[in-house]
């Protein structure tokens, strides 16, 4: 079994669909993730014993969603030293994401939180491969592929512009 590198939480279970994008992403790179709900106003001992138990159990990042308020990103960084990248989440009671894009990438001074787009768990996902490959030749190769397998798209793209003519 892999060793479990990323964790991946959120605040509610609506959200899990977004979130399952950067899921996605690590299971492309072969890294071992967990994956869970952990609100911070419904279970806040919850949330704490988490992010202050990760390190200890081996993750490397996590990566939190929210909605809403979208308080959980802001207060696990706040608790653990392990980088954390926010995904703000346009939920059934957010303000078209705006609210819970602002209470991510607005946090005070010392406890900084990546952040991704609204939605953007794939970008958070990559993110945190990139974050990993500093330390892992693979990943990096990985990730060039990647790169190059978007520039291939750009370019197959290119060519059928005629078509719009």
């Amino acid at each position: 079994m892999k060793q479990v590198e990323v964790g991946i939480i959120m605040g509610s279970s609506s959200d899990a669909p977004i979130m399952r994008q950067a899921i996605e992403v690590l299971k492309r790179f072969d890294i071992g993730y967990e994956f869970s709900v952990v609100s911070a106003h419904r279970s806040p001992q919850r949330m704490f014993e988490y992010a202050a138990a990760a390190e200890g159990r081996g993750l490397k990042i996590i990566i939190a969603g929210a909605g809403g308020a979208a308080h959980l990103p802001g207060m696990v960084a706040a608790i653990t030293t392990l980088p954390v990248i926010g995904v703000p989440i346009k939920s059934s009671n957010s303000l078209d994401g705006w609210d819970s894009l602002l209470s991510i990438v607005q946090m005070p001074g010392d406890i900084p939180v990546a952040t991704v787009g609204v939605n953007g768990a794939r970008n958070a996902g990559l993110l945190a491969v990139q974050i990993l490959g500093t330390s892992n030749s693979e990943l990096r190769q990985k990730l060039a592929a990647l790169k190059k397998e978007n520039n291939e798209k750009v370019a197959k793209q290119n060519e059928t512009l005629d078509q719009f003519e």
